[in-house]
C-alpha cells in the first residue's frame, strides 16, 4: 500500500483569468508563486499558494464550457479555507463586493462557517479556526 503525503493542489480553470487571479491573489491574498504562458495551448497557468501551504493551480483555456458548481451537485463540493476570524474574513469579502452566506455553526464541532463564490460561481467556504 502506497502512502499519500497531502494534497498537493486543486487544478481550476477560469473563464476570464485576468478577473480570476485578481480574486485569487488581491481579494482571497494568496501569494502568486510563478504564472506562465503556454502558447502552444494558448493558456495561462498560475501557481498561488496560501502560507507556502496550499497550492492551487489556475487555468486559462479558450472557450471553456460551462460546467455546474452548486454545492450539492454531483463532483467536487466546495474549496474550504480555515480563518482565524470569520467575522473579520466576512467583512473583507464584502470590502470586494463578495457576498457571503449568512455565517453557520457546524452542528457537530461547534465551528463557524460560511460559503461564497469565486468568479465562475465555484464554491469556496470560509471555516473558523
Amino acid at each position: 500500500m502506497f502512502k499519500l503525503n497531502r494534497v498537493h493542489h486543486i487544478a481550476i480553470i477560469c473563464s476570464d483569468y485576468e478577473r480570476s487571479k485578481r480574486f485569487y491573489s488581491e481579494t482571497l491574498g494568496f501569494t502568486i508563486v510563478r504564472e506562465v504562458y503556454r502558447a502552444e495551448r494558448k493558456s495561462y497557468k498560475l501557481d498561488p499558494e496560501v502560507n507556502g501551504l496550499y497550492q492551487i493551480e489556475l487555468f486559462s483555456f479558450p472557450d471553456p464550457p460551462p460546467r455546474s458548481s452548486g454545492p450539492e451537485a454531483a463532483g467536487l463540493r466546495h474549496l474550504a479555507f480555515e480563518v482565524d476570524n470569520i467575522e473579520k474574513a466576512v467583512y473583507h469579502l464584502t470590502e470586494f463586493d463578495i457576498l457571503t452566506e449568512p455565517i453557520r455553526v457546524d452542528e457537530h464541532t461547534g465551528k463557524r462557517f460560511t460559503f461564497f463564490a469565486d468568479p465562475d460561481g465555484l464554491p469556496l467556504e470560509l471555516y473558523e479556526k
